[in-house]
């Protein structure tokens, strides 16, 4: 079920690329270049138990709320090569078993507040990820928690809702496929893609 699903998306993804390459990009100098984030330390506690929830990637939209912040006028320029869209957005990381935003999590999403706000015309879709501990039902719907979550905050901070979607992968898509403290930590992350 799982590689059907994997297959699935992959296909979608490839003809969502060939379909998007087509698109006409104006080009502008980058701004700064966004600093490397690292992981932050696993805890130790045990997941809880909740209620399954569907296998399936989870997507859901938010209510649009006014903005917290103000947005920065677009100028003619704020319009950057596809490639330096993505490299501006950073992922944000989760402690084990929680949705909870840590500080350097706020600081992060701040940051991609602020780039989203010069980027008026770019929706993100936020994919909430997991570590390999815990039942398929439980990490999805942990990673689905892990993506709101970064919606919810990013929408306080004035960035329309419309603009950003959710999907939970829960822990079909590690980026280290070890077994240990250190792959789980880079695991648990949100990741911010672009959405054509």
């Amino acid at each position: 079920m799982r590689k059907n699903i994997a297959g699935c998306l992959v296909v979608l993804c490839m003809g969502a690329l060939v379909a998007g390459g087509c698109a006409k990009k104006d080009m502008v100098k980058p701004e700064e270049a966004a600093p490397s984030v690292t992981a932050p330390a696993p805890e130790t506690a045990k997941p809880a138990q909740e209620a399954p929830t569907q296998k399936a990637p989870v997507t859901e939209q938010t209510p649009v709320r006014e903005p917290v912040v103000a947005q920065e006028p677009v100028r003619e320029s704020s319009k950057a090569p596809s490639g330096d869209l993505q490299g501006q957005l950073q992922k944000i990381y989760f402690n084990f078993d929680s949705s909870d935003l840590s500080e350097e999590s706020r600081n992060i999403l701040t940051k991609n507040a602020e780039y989203l706000s010069r980027q008026q015309s770019l929706k993100i879709r936020i994919e909430g990820n997991c570590d390999e501990r815990g039942s398929d039902d439980y990490n999805m719907a942990l990673g689905e928690r892990r993506a709101k979550a970064a919606k919810d905050y990013l929408v306080n901070l004035g960035i329309s809702s419309e603009r950003i979607s959710i999907i939970s992968y829960g822990e079909e898509k590690p980026v280290d496929a070890g077994h240990d403290e250190a792959a789980w930590a880079k695991n648990r992350r949100d990741e911010f893609v672009v959405a054509k």
